[in-house]
């Protein structure tokens, strides 16, 4: 089992930041298909009020309760904060969806000692590793 398939393996709950309310976008088509597997969804989203069935918070420090991994469909430039925001609420992986790369996001995110997977997108690992929840 990889790193990423050991993440996901290990979480329950996913806080999908930029998770979009359009149903077209990548960011919703992911979410659905991790709610699908079992995986209980936090949406993050500064223009919405419920995505999927679910509260959407603006941040993820308005987060009230635990979150083991952060699903970031934000640009690359955007994911220094959120790697920031993700240390502070205690998650245990930052994970930024294929095509988004950022070396700082890496750095802290991994000297906070968080699991760090970029590249790749969570609903392509979870349906190859065939990974769901009860």
């Amino acid at each position: 089992m990889d790193l990423a398939e050991q993440a996901l393996t290990d979480a329950k709950t996913i806080a999908v930041v930029g998770l979009s309310r359009n149903p077209g976008k990548a960011s919703h088509g992911v979410a659905v298909q991790l709610q699908k597997a079992g995986f209980r969804i936090i949406p993050v989203n500064p223009d919405a009020d419920e995505l999927l069935g679910e509260k959407v918070y603006r941040s993820l420090t308005d987060i009230p309760e635990p979150v083991d991994l952060v699903d970031v469909f934000r640009p690359a430039e955007f994911t220094p904060d959120i790697a920031r925001q993700a240390v502070a609420i205690g998650a245990k992986t930052l994970w930024l969806q294929q095509d988004i790369v950022s070396a700082e996001a890496r750095e802290i995110a991994e000297s906070a000692g968080l699991t760090y997977i970029e590249d790749r997108c969570t609903a392509v690992v979870r349906s190859l590793a065939q990974i769901t929840k009860p």
